[in-house]
Parts: structure tokens; C-alpha cells; sequence
């Protein structure tokens, strides 16, 4: 995908998950015209579970989805902190989808046999439709954390030692996560202003994030202090940061309180 970065300014988390609704779905309808499926990649953390609530409500018809997860602790299934038993409080659980369609990653087996059961999963589901992520204010996505090294030709890397507990983990990697027809990076929080600001001028082995290519970026912190981020007036485009200079360039929203 050609295309140059984008910024748009909405008011608040509500606005973003309104909006992140508006693109699932319509990714989703897309996808199964085009495909008869619709693969999806789901992202941990807060900020997307108003989002994950709207859905629950929506009138839709699951039987197309296939649902992945990005990352996932190694915890038992139950445990609060797993992103899969987030979705499914929120919304999973909430709506007639058939189980067989949702592909929590089994961490629970540990690091090195989760990894290669779902990167056996991942391989038949190439290139997903629609790949959600978030960023921390430490700058991570998915559980790939600054300053570790992440291997890029394994699907779904084991990641041991994280600086947030648990410290084992498996998430996909940025090849993998790159892999799709549409990415959509939410970000809420003004904490996370410095993290978006490395991210526009790191490379990608200081942030993660630089290294997922063609992203949209529903991002709800106050801007940072750069001048192509502030003023009531956000630029409609403006170059991608060097290490996005590929033939697919970012395709950003930005979200300000």
C-alpha cells in the first residue's frame, strides 16, 4: 500500500472506539465479499476494550470471523491479565461466535511450545484482514519491548524477561504483524506522548512499533511537542519517519484530548 502518513484529531477514548468499531466492521465486510472470511488479530491492554464492549452490541454475523491475539501472557487461560480472557468478558463471550473461530494463543504450555503451536496457527492465517495493536508508555507493542532483541523470521517468538510481569510471554512478530491488509494502532493516554514521540524518530530496534509498516493510528494523548503534531489544526499528511520509508508507507489517525 502507496500512501503518506495521516493525523486526525478526535475528542476523547469514546471517539476512538466509535471509530475503531466503524473500521472493524467495515474491514470485516470487505473481507468476506472479497474472501468469505475475516481474520482479525486483536490487541491486548485497556485501551481497546470500549471498543470490544460496542461490538458485543453490534448486529453482526459472526460466522466469518476468525479471531487471533497479538501477544499473550503466560498465564493460566482464567487469569485476569490474558488478553484473550479480556475479549472475551468484553465481548467474545457476549456474542454467538463459533468457538472453533477464536484462536487464543496457549501460553499456558510456556513460552516454547506456545510458540510453536501458534506459529503453526498463524501460518495458515496469512496475510490477516485487519491487525489491531496498542503501544505502552514504555513504547512496546504486542509483548516486543524496547532495548530486546526480537527475532524476525519466527512467526509467534517466545518472550522471556519482559520489564512488565509476567515475564514470559509469546507474541507475534513485526514480520507477522506487518502481514496484513490493514493495521489499526490504537493509542490512548497522555502518558504515552513521549512513546509516540520516540516512535516518530526511532528506529526499529529502539521501537517495536516503527517496525509494523502500514499502520492506522487512532491515537487519543495530547500531541507532542513537535510542530508537525500540535495545534488545533492537524496536517492531513506529512512524510513517514525514516525507518517507515518502504514501499508501504504508515497511514496514521491521531486522537487528542
Amino acid at each position: 500500500m502507496h500512501g503518506s502518513t495521516r493525523w486526525h484529531v478526535f475528542t476523547d477514548a469514546d471517539a476512538i472506539a466509535a471509530e475503531a468499531v466503524r473500521r472493524f466492521l467495515a474491514a470485516a465486510a470487505t473481507a468476506i465479499t472479497a474472501r468469505g472470511v475475516f481474520r482479525i488479530v486483536l490487541t491486548g491492554g485497556h485501551t481497546p476494550i470500549r471498543t470490544y464492549q460496542l461490538l458485543s452490541r453490534a448486529a453482526v454475523d459472526w460466522a466469518g470471523w476468525q479471531i487471533y491475539f497479538s501477544d499473550e501472557r503466560c498465564s493460566p487461560p482464567t487469569h485476569a491479565a490474558r488478553n484473550s480472557r479480556a475479549a472475551a468478558l468484553a465481548w467474545l463471550d457476549q456474542v454467538l461466535i463459533p468457538k472453533a473461530n477464536i484462536h487464543p494463543i496457549p501460553a499456558e504450555l510456556g513460552p516454547a511450545a506456545a510458540t510453536i503451536a501458534y506459529s503453526q496457527v498463524v501460518s495458515t492465517a496469512l496475510p490477516f484482514d485487519l491487525v489491531t495493536l496498542g503501544m505502552g508508555e514504555n513504547g512496546h507493542t504486542a509483548s516486543l519491548f524496547p532495548d530486546q532483541v526480537h527475532p524476525i523470521t519466527e512467526s509467534a517468538p517466545s518472550v522471556r524477561g519482559t520489564p512488565k510481569p509476567p515475564p514470559d510471554r509469546v507474541s507475534l512478530s513485526a514480520h507477522t504483524l506487518s502481514n496484513a491488509h490493514e493495521i489499526l494502532i490504537l493509542v490512548t493516554g497522555t502518558g504515552k506522548r513521549q512513546a509516540v514521540a520516540a516512535w516518530r524518530a526511532a528506529s526499529p530496534c529502539q521501537q517495536p512499533i516503527s517496525a509494523v509498516k502500514q499502520a492506522w493510528t487512532p491515537y487519543s494523548t495530547k500531541p507532542p511537542p513537535r510542530s508537525d503534531f500540535v495545534g488545533q489544526g492537524c496536517p492531513t499528511s506529512f512524510q513517514a519517519p525514516t525507518c517507515l520509508k518502504t514501499r508501504r508507507k504508515t497511514k496514521c489517525f491521531r486522537f487528542a484530548a
